[in-house]
């Protein structure tokens, strides 16, 4: 199937996209503000540059797109039909970074929190988001994800 629109086009929507300051970010950061949680972003000497961070803590943040970051079974992941081998190549190295970020940051004893793009989407799972992210960083898991309805 051709991409429908042309390829200097897709290019530049796709450079379009934001690496940092997105709109679920935004949000995920909204929330814990008000949640009363103070936070840095985007720590660099950090492994895999979490988006925030709760340093006194040893909580590190990510919020992955879910179309960028291949969440499993997520129906905002799909492959595209345009260039497959080049997407599955790339995705699934961004899904390889991120294993390695995690792992690195739990042997340095950080727990750490992945923040779907789909937990944002829709302002059913978006209200219980709050609750979610309270309860996990005042809980004792060393990693977890929070993700909206799948599929």
């Amino acid at each position: 199937m051709a991409d429908i629109v042309a390829p200097s086009v897709r290019s530049r929507m796709m450079s379009g996209i934001k690496g940092k300051n997105s709109k679920p970010e935004m949000l995920v950061r909204k929330l814990l503000f008000a949640a009363g949680f103070r936070f840095r972003l985007h720590r660099r000497e950090l492994p895999g540059t979490p988006d925030i961070v709760l340093p006194g803590r040893k909580i590190a943040i990510f919020v992955h797109g879910c179309f960028w970051h291949a969440h499993a079974g997520c129906k905002y992941a799909k492959l595209p039909a345009t260039r497959p081998d080049f997407w599955a190549t790339k995705l699934n190295a961004n899904v390889d970074r991120d294993r390695q970020a995690i792992e690195k940051l739990t042997a340095m004893g950080w727990r750490v929190l992945c923040v779907w793009e789909c937990s944002t989407r829709n302002s059913a799972s978006a209200s219980s988001l709050t609750n979610d992210l309270k309860e996990w960083i005042n809980g004792t898991g060393q990693y977890a994800e929070i993700c909206g309805p799948l599929s």
